[in-house]
């Protein structure tokens, strides 16, 4: 992570260990730039305040390594960012203006999409700044991992009964909230199918009738050119003189015939001709039958318009194409929708049968979650409260309530509505008895700042490797804890870092000694400019900074002694 002109800080870069990074310096000395950083990167507010003074914006810049089908690399490849080399680049920049913008993956982006992307990477715990396993649903997936194959076997087979149930609900009541529109639809199209029934259209129909109409309106003309065209080629019964085709045709065959035993080329044209005369003769014999058959009957004409007229008011209410196939195309769907519409009652019986016994059948899927998840809580509020008995919380208890949410439109299980969601009918929250008398509650009211750290320290080693956040940012979690208390914590939060990715902000060096890195966060001061620096602590350097955290001083001997002995007891724990 790079950091450029936030608070005291003017430039740095923050290598974080993939283990346990603790987070050091003076009170003072800009280790909460280093959280406020990490916020802005996972989508905090953005205050102008917080630019340095001098700079025109205060910048953020992350790279963080994750799977490519890891939940924040999916949705952040949705938003249409890329991974580089297995890394998703974010940066963050607020101007001294207050305006600020995102980056991820080399595509500007809403800043509301790095809070989405901040549930599924950074868990944080500070003495403001709760995240992760402090909401409701949060805890209850978290339970339910912790839980194994004993909750995910019924939520499996829950889930599949949960979403038939959805499908039949909606369909069910999209059938009787609908019912008076469903049988309009109905009424119109039995209307249809039955005017369309009662003209009887026949495909192709529409196209055969104009073109009869087209022959019987103009019967006179069409008669007329039949007959002058049989005259020319057959000839003329009033007129015996008069010349026609087949004459010329049959004198032109006659004066090849006699010559064409002298030139064979003379004598296949003399064939040709031939073939001629006896087409043209054909010709003649089918107009005269055309203008023989031909129907000038204005009856026939009246008929075949009605008949137009009966189709092309069908065509124009149900045809989408203008065609009698197009109208027949439309009674064949709607007789099917009908049908469909004619069986909701037997539809509606169904569906009911079919809900009903989902519901029961869900009802007895949701108890086993519930049983399963009230056992595998038991377990759990015994393990976190032994943790918080090593964490300086000696007579803390933590508890879980299960209880099953209710909605007056649920079903109704035992007289109450009970509301069931795509996870059960659970409600899951984790509670808190700080001391002895003290009423169980919530854990983000039932804790101080310290505690609250603490206890979600405690939570966190419990349920590591069951939740699927990869990073756990600690920010003060050792308010109000020492010496063995504080080796506790240091230990805890080593074991939780053998899992996931732990930063801890921390003023004590027992914290600070079981971590793989320690980043010194540094100020100075030429006179006229004061800022931070961030460097990472090795060898002798970590043993003069654990001094320093011990007495106030990084030269006294027996600091540095205590500080040898905290780095070598923490290398033999891990």
């Amino acid at each position: 992570m790079r950091i450029r002109s936030l608070g005291v800080i003017d430039d740095a870069v923050v290598e974080l260990s993939p283990g346990f990074t603790a987070v050091t310096g003076e009170t003072g000395a800009g280790k909460t730039m280093v959280v406020t950083s990490l916020g802005l990167l996972l989508g905090g507010r953005a205050d102008p305040a917080l630019v340095r003074i001098g700079a025109k914006a205060a910048v953020v810049e992350g790279r963080i390594v994750m799977r490519p089908d890891a939940p924040a690399a999916v949705r952040a490849e949705e938003a249409g960012a890329e991974l580089d080399d297995g890394a998703l680049l974010i940066s963050r920049t607020v101007s001294a203006e207050g305006r600020s913008r995102a980056h991820v993956g080399g595509r500007s982006v809403p800043v509301g999409l790095l809070a989405e992307l901040a549930d599924d990477l950074v868990a944080v715990h500070g003495q403001t700044d709760q995240q992760g396993l402090l909401r409701p649903a949060r805890q209850r997936q978290a339970l339910d991992r912790y839980a194994g194959d004993a909750v995910a076997v019924p939520l499996e087979k829950y889930g599949s009964a949960y979403r038939r149930l959805r499908a039949v609900a909606v369909e069910l009541e999209e059938i009787t909230t609908r019912a008076r529109e469903r049988a309009q639809e109905a009424d119109l199209l039995r209307f249809g199918l039955d005017e369309i029934a009662a003209v009887e259209p026949v495909a192709g129909e529409d196209t055969e009738l104009a073109a009869e109409a087209e022959r019987l309106g103009h019967a006179e003309s069409l008669s007329s050119a039949a007959q002058l065209a049989h005259a020319a080629l057959a000839g003329n019964p009033e007129d015996p003189e008069a010349i026609d085709a087949n004459m010329l045709v049959a004198g032109a065959h006659r004066a090849l015939e006699s010559v064409r035993s002298h030139d064979p080329a003379l004598g296949a044209l003399a064939e040709r001709i031939g073939e001629l005369g006896i087409l043209l003769s054909d010709v003649a014999g089918e107009l005269a039958g055309y203008a023989d058959d031909l129907d000038a009957d204005p009856l026939r004409l009246a008929a075949v318009e009605e008949r137009r007229a009966a189709l092309t008011q069908l065509t124009r209410k149900y045809g989408t194409e203008g065609t009698v196939d197009a109208v027949l195309e439309w009674a064949e769907q709607g007789a099917a929708r009908l049908l469909q519409l004619d069986g909701d009652d037997e539809r509606i019986t169904e569906l009911t049968a079919e809900r009903d016994g989902l519901r029961g059948e869900l009802s007895a899927l949701a108890q086993a979650l519930t049983d399963a998840r009230v056992e595998a809580a038991t377990r759990f509020a015994s393990a976190v409260t032994a943790e918080l008995a090593s964490l300086a919380m000696p007579h803390a208890r933590v508890t879980i309530d299960i209880r099953q949410a209710e909605d007056p439109d649920g079903v109704d299980v035992d007289g109450r509505p009970v509301a069931y969601g795509p996870s059960g009918a659970d409600e899951v929250e984790l509670l808190l008895a700080p001391h002895p008398g003290a009423q169980p509650r919530p854990i983000a009211k039932g804790a101080s700042g310290g505690e609250l750290s603490r206890v979600m320290l405690a939570v966190e080693v419990v349920f590591a490797g069951s939740d699927p956040v990869p990073t756990y940012l600690f920010d003060e979690v050792d308010a109000g804890v020492g010496g063995k208390a504080a080796v506790e914590v240091g230990r805890r939060l080593a074991k939780l870092a053998k899992s996931a990715q732990v930063v801890v902000v921390t003023h004590l060096p027992q914290v600070a000694a079981f971590a793989d890195r320690q980043l010194l966060v540094e100020k100075t001061n030429d006179g006229s400019v004061t800022r931070s620096g961030v460097t990472v602590l090795e060898g002798e350097d970590r043993i003069r900074e654990l001094s320093r955290m011990l007495a106030g001083h990084e030269d006294s001997v027996s600091a540095r002694a205590h500080a040898e002995e905290l780095l070598a007891a923490a290398r033999t724990d891990a």
